[in-house]
């Protein structure tokens, strides 16, 4: 008894404290917009009602959905690492990989959204159902190889070069809509199940070796090795839908739909993406784990709270966050109001970062791996600048029509290859899973429906390429920002006499 109470106040805590960190990751954006509301940009009142009614939905649901991470599909990850590792069948670890990291990305709130997103924009072309399984099916391949990398201890930056050295090529014949698209993708993939769930299944697998430090570095990579898989699946589905046409000419309006509408679709989408994971947990378990009762009926918990939070998210997103996105970034470019816009773009770039609770997460593992030599408050400011800059180079991509999405990508990555040489093996294996942490559920939903309706309004009709490529920027600012970062930890280290990691 004295154990069920105490587990049942552990949930409690749990749930509080997620609720107190998304309070704090969609407040800053809701005070954004009640500002604008009654200086530049007036909304509705329809409008203004339903984006409070899902900015608390957003709250609440992301909430329970993250309890439900840390209760069914982090120790799901743990359990399966674990489990594979002691197999000892690389083939049963690649396939069982593969097969659990599709149908984690599937379920991946911010991809589910962006794939919305994309068919909105390009009036149905691309289907979001197309855009899952591409996505999905490229995460799954990419996880094998993470595997194997694991396995056969291969250096992290070795298989970054040569997968985004596949990218750069496969990039010169994909067309500018999908650049921005693919790119963007790997972004919103690796968001709040996922990361966590691979990271799980890392350490599950790594934590085995008897290098405890060589386990140690080998725990983070596994995201960013992920994520490029993202980026060259939707490549070759550009390669396969190369007479794609893209009718933008006429503006898609989601007037008629009402925020109770969006209840039925949104179920349906929550059902497709954790019902399958489910099944999966109940069939390892039988064949596997063999749980106990207790942690057994723990997750079944846990997927209750994911099924019931992402349902919620979903709903609140789509009733009533991603529109009024799209209404504040039209406004101020009819307006024309462009040193305000940029100004905005920074600032929701800089207070969706700071704010973000998985950025509380990396920020505090750095300064315990660093033995507080690196302050979470040193790593946090600079990641919150570059974000910023990232969101507001996004804009004016859109504002000026000679600049292009790769205009950034090509030197950013380059920049970034470049550091793997100087910066600490650990560090790089961080800041490329960083990527993932700082494209949140905020930037997936309103960051992006802002830059949307900047792109809508300031090209009519809607030029695809502007309208994405903004979580691209956002995912490639901490992959810079923190190698620097370890550059310099590494020399002071030197200096101090302490030895770096």
């Amino acid at each position: 008894m004295y154990n069920e109470i105490k587990t049942r106040k552990r949930g409690n805590h749990m749930l509080i404290e997620k609720f107190i960190d998304n309070i704090k990751a969609v407040l800053p954006i809701t005070l954004i917009v009640l500002l604008l509301h009654f200086t530049y940009v007036p909304l509705s009142s329809n409008m203004l009602i339903s984006f409070l009614i899902g900015s608390i939905m957003i709250i609440i649901g992301l909430s329970l959905f993250l309890v439900g991470i840390d209760l069914a599909i982090t120790p799901l990850g743990s359990l399966t690492g674990s489990t594979l590792a002691k197999s000892n069948k690389l083939w049963i670890i690649i396939i069982s990989g593969i097969f659990l990291g599709f149908f984690i990305s599937i379920a991946e709130p911010g991809l589910l959204v962006f794939a919305q997103q994309v068919e909105s924009v390009t009036q149905e072309a691309i289907s979001s159902i197309n855009i899952l399984i591409s996505v999905s099916v490229g995460l799954a391949l990419l996880i094998g190889l993470g595997f194997m990398r694991i396995i056969y201890n291969i250096p992290l930056f070795k298989i970054l070069i040569v997968l985004y050295g596949i990218i750069f090529v496969m990039a010169l014949f994909v067309t500018p809509e999908f650049l921005a698209i693919s790119f963007d993708a790997s972004g919103a993939t690796t968001g709040v199940l996922a990361v966590p769930f691979l990271l799980a299944l890392s350490v599950g697998i790594s934590k085995l070796k008897k290098d405890s430090k060589q386990s140690e570095k080998d725990a983070f990579g596994l995201v960013s090795i992920a994520s490029t898989g993202a980026i060259m699946s939707l490549m070759v589905l550009n390669y396969v839908q190369r007479d794609l046409v893209f009718d933008t000419t006429q503006s898609h309006s989601t007037a008629s739909h009402t925020f109770i509408s969006y209840a039925i679709p949104m179920l349906g989408d929550t059902f497709l993406a954790l019902i399958p994971l489910l099944v999966i947990f109940l069939l390892l378990n039988v064949t596997l784990f063999k749980l106990k009762k207790k942690p057994f009926l723990r997750i079944l918990k846990g997927f209750i709270y994911a099924f019931v939070g992402l349902f919620i998210f979903l709903w609140g997103v789509n009733g009533g966050f991603i529109d009024i996105g799209l209404e504040i970034g039209s406004v101020l470019v009819e307006k024309g109001l462009f040193v305000l816009l940029i100004l905005i773009s920074f600032v929701l770039g800089l207070f969706t970062i700071v704010a973000e609770p998985a950025v509380f997460v990396l920020t505090q593992s750095i300064e315990d791996i660093t033995a507080g030599y690196v302050k979470r408050l040193a790593v946090l400011i600079p990641l919150a600048l570059g974000v910023g800059l990232a969101v507001s180079l996004s804009v004016l991509q859109t504002l000026l029509p000679p600049l292009q999405l790769w205009h950034y990508l090509l030197p950013g990555y380059l920049i970034a290859l470049i550091l793997m040489f100087f910066s600490p093996k650990l560090f790089v294996g961080i800041a490329f899973d960083a990527g993932g942490v700082a494209t949140g559920p905020m930037t997936a939903t309103f960051i992006l429906a802002f830059t949307q309706g900047v792109a809508k309004t300031y090209n009519d009709p809607i030029q695809i390429e502007n309208a994405f490529g903004m979580i691209a920027l956002v995912a490639l600012a901490p992959i810079i920002t923190l190698q620097i970062l370890g550059i310099l930890y590494k020399q002071r280290s030197k200096k101090r006499g302490v030895p770096h990691a």
